[in-house]
């Protein structure tokens, strides 16, 4: 036993002098990931009105990727995604099951484990990947904390400015507004407070005023960055570090502090260009469901994005009120995290990491704005599908660089990798997956290069609830420079030249001249999926009763997230019984509303 020891402290201190020769070489990271950030940043196109000076000073440092899109354009699996550096297709995750459950993804290192077995430290705070695996980082400062709630003394509720029936859809989706004073009329009329924090652990935040109040969860995870960041500033000799900051907004609810509306009023919003009836053309609505007791051929049921557009113009005068206030809500979600941006560029620029420090900023995917009648993420189009994405890369990447090749989040992994020299390995075994991605470096020195070793087109999939995920039977697009094809699971398909028409309002899939162009879309699509009946290993579900159990916990969880004082015994933990007695309460306080 004593020999053992002896042997391992010599190993170490063998390899100290050396490990730390080569990490005070390496460069630092800083990954910051927004949530539900669409192209509404300045330099992107995205609107007129965006007002994000941070995020464009960053870019003024780095490169922008101008058409960088998500793998899949929802929060959960795409998270999964970029952190693995695995397609969705590969690991089998297209939903919300945790993600360390798939045999893939359990198998394979996430990035942060990478650098850490690259000597790096890993710190992180915030809302990074779904169900967080704590082992996966040294350090981590807050969890995911999707407030600030309105809070009537029972549930969580929308900001009472939201008119109905689009507030009826809940405090999340259906909430937006500023952050005031909850004393204010609006307030004071229906004795509410303000609450924050994780879904079972939730607190009050004060609200005195503008400038006398609690900070909110995005300004904690700027301040614990910026702290952290001259922690280390301090300690130029020190470990290198990979940082990874979660910011939530602009995910709804679009609640932020009053200074950040008032930047945008009203009259000056502008509103997307929205063609009518462009709905009609697409497929997207053929495969949203199938409402139970129903034949296969019988109208389909709608989806979050049609339901949140339809409530939100039924709920004002007309469709341009509708869209000037929730677009108003949305600028402001994202002018208050560029606040937050800035703080860490002056962390890192008025300190010794500005020269040796990666600075990349992005989003899990973008979100449609009324654009075919749709108000979400989870479609198959542009405004779902692109990302914002800046890498700043000292000494490398030629500032203010613009690139328009398709690229994708499952190219950022193996973009790290290159450029901070890391070595070894990303799977743990043979049951884990080799990176999908392709190492954008090429584009970091010369944005204009045409060489590059990943594909011509970028390979999107899109979510849908299952048990089981058989990746030829899933919906994909596929995004080149000059054309978007979509084929959704029945079969159906888009193909929109995007050059020539940006808005992807004409589906030319119906069009003989472009046939030939369809077929060898779907011959590339068929290179690079799984063969018809290879299913990547799933979550196992024991037996039927199992699943149902277990997807009634599912549901019994979201209704815990919406109303945390059901939780009667302050256990943290929702009880069967206790959400059948809370249950129907909400439900006759909602029948009771209708009469």
């Amino acid at each position: 036993m004593k020999q053992t020891i002896f042997l391992g402290l010599c190993c170490i201190t063998l390899q100290s002098p050396a490990d730390t020769l080569r990490a005070a070489e390496k460069p630092n990271v800083i990954l910051i990931v927004c949530d539900d950030l669409n192209d509404y940043v300045e330099g992107f196109g995205g609107h007129p009105n965006a007002v994000t000076p941070n995020m464009a000073r960053l870019a003024a440092s780095g490169v922008s990727f101008t058409q960088a899109h998500c793998n899949i354009p929802i929060c959960g699996p795409s998270r999964a995604s970029l952190f693995t550096g695995i397609y969705p297709h590969n690991s089998g995750c297209y939903g919300f099951t945790k993600w360390d459950t798939y045999e893939v993804l359990k198998n394979s290192r996430t990035i942060m484990a990478h650098f850490r077995a690259n000597g790096y430290q890993t710190l992180g705070t915030g809302k990074l990947m779904h169900h967080m695996v704590r082992q996966e980082w040294k350090v981590y400062g807050n969890p995911a904390d999707y407030g600030p709630f309105p809070y009537d003394g029972t549930n969580k509720i929308a900001h009472p400015e939201v008119p109905a029936p689009f507030r009826d859809i809940g405090p999340v989706d259906g909430s937006f507004g500023p952050l005031v004073s909850h004393t204010g009329i609006d307030f004071a009329s229906q004795s509410l407070q303000w609450i924050t924090g994780g879904w079972a652990n939730q607190r009050p935040l004060r609200v005195d005023s503008q400038q006398d109040r609690d900070p909110t969860a995005d300004e904690l995870n700027g301040t614990w960055a910026v702290e952290n960041l001259l922690n280390r500033a301090s300690k130029p000799d020190g470990q290198p570090f990979f940082m990874g900051v979660g910011f939530i907004r602009p995910h709804t609810p679009l609640i932020v502090p009053k200074k950040f509306f008032d930047m945008f009023p009203l009259d000056s919003i502008a509103l997307p260009v929205i063609r009518p009836g462009d709905v009609e053309d697409t497929f997207a609505k053929t495969i949203r469901g199938i409402p139970d007791g129903h034949e296969p051929d019988s109208p389909r049921s709608e989806d979050m994005g049609t339901k949140l557009f339809t409530n939100l113009v039924a709920s004002y005068d007309s469709q341009e009120e509708a869209l000037k206030r929730f677009i108003q809500a949305y600028l402001a979600s994202v002018a208050s995290v560029d606040e937050q941006v800035g703080k860490i560029l002056d962390a890192v620029n008025n300190s010794p990491l500005k020269d040796n420090t990666i600075i990349v900023l992005t989003s899990d995917h973008g979100w449609g704005m009324g654009e075919k009648n749709y108000l979400y993420k989870n479609s198959l189009w542009q405004e779902s599908t692109r990302v914002p994405l800046i890498v700043r890369v000292p000494g490398l990447a030629k500032a203010g660089g613009v690139n328009e090749q398709p690229v994708s989040l499952v190219d950022l992994y193996p973009t790290l990798i290159d450029v901070c020299g890391l070595t070894g390995e990303t799977k743990k075994n043979d049951k884990g997956h080799s990176l999908d991605g392709h190492s954008l470096k090429p584009f970091l020195t010369d944005p204009d290069t045409d060489q590059w070793s990943g594909p011509s087109s970028v390979l999107t999939a899109l979510y849908k609830w299952r048990m089981k995920y058989d990746p030829s039977k899933e919906s994909y697009s596929l995004r080149g420079r000059d054309w978007r094809y979509i084929r959704y699971e029945n079969g159906k398909e888009e193909l929109y030249n995007t050059t020539e028409d940006a808005h992807e309002w004409t589906n030319l899939a119906s069009k003989p001249e472009h046939s030939s162009r369809l077929a060898g879309f779907r011959e590339e699509l068929a290179a690079r999926l799984p063969s018809p009946g290879v299913i990547p290993p799933q979550p196992v579900w024991k037996a039927k009763q199992v699943a149902v159990k277990k997807d009634a916990e599912y549901w019994k969880n979201e209704f815990f997230k919406k109303h945390p004082s059901a939780d009667t015994n302050k256990d943290g933990t929702l009880s069967w019984p206790e959400f059948k007695t809370h249950k129907a309460k909400v439900d006759a306080l909602k029948n009771q509303s209708k009469k």
